[in-house]
């Protein structure tokens, strides 16, 4: 394979690796978005749409697979593919989370929402915002904005315990709710998730750069 074919290849990879990115980023926005409206045909789109973030990720690691195997690339090459192999198993995950998301918005019906859902939305806008400077950060190799990013995993998380306290503190109030509460804490936990998800690009940012593993946050949840 002649290097400027093989370096489109790899070009290629990392734009098939933003799209898979901006799959998940739309996903975990209308699943909580149909969690909010209860938008049941929403919810069951995003669902079905899961299959799709599944076999784009397939198809970028056979891809990858097959560069490695054709060209054996070494040093910087291979550590960013290497990456890449890794980055689309977070992102799949996270299409995974925002799934589960909805099909909680199913579960939920037109019940009215629970007092705990008003931090639901900025756990879910801190988690996207992560999510797309965290892609960035991969496509420009940018370490510095990939530490910055994933310090916000704090935050994230900080938004999790409240929703958890809440949540209890309704059940204890009104144990009628004890289910509607339970599905809440369910969404807060997979918005809590895909925070740590987008900490693991960004480690995945560090080593491609650097080629060193590191571990930037330990989620106590």
């Amino acid at each position: 394979m002649p290097r400027e074919l093989y370096q489109a290849e790899l070009q290629d990879l990392n734009r098939q690796v933003l799209l898979l990115g901006a799959m998940v980023d739309d996903a975990v926005g209308r699943a909580v978005q149909s969690l909010q409206t209860h938008d049941a045909e929403l919810a069951r789109a995003v669902i079905a749409a899961d299959r799709q973030v599944n076999e784009k990720r397939f198809q970028i690691e056979e891809a990858a697979i097959r560069l490695i195997a054709t060209q054996q690339p070494v040093a910087s090459d291979l550590r960013a593919i290497v990456a890449i192999l890794n980055v689309i198993v977070e992102l799949e995950r996270i299409g995974d989370y925002a799934a589960g998301i909805a099909k909680v918005a199913l579960l939920y019906g037109p019940h009215p929402l629970l007092d705990a859902a008003r931090f639901l939305a900025p756990m879910a806008e801190r988690g996207q915002g992560m999510l797309r400077r965290a892609l960035a950060a991969f496509a420009a190799v940018d370490t510095a904005a990939a530490e910055e990013i994933a310090g916000e995993d704090d935050a994230v998380d900080a938004l999790h315990e409240q929703t958890y306290r809440a949540l209890l503190a309704e059940m204890l109030a009104d144990p009628q709710v004890v289910d509607r509460a339970t599905w809440l804490l369910w969404v807060s936990h997979d918005l809590e998730r895909i925070a740590d998800r987008v900490t693991n690009v960004c480690e995945r940012v560090i080593y491609k750069a650097t080629g060193v593993l590191v571990e930037i946050n330990v989620s106590t949840y």
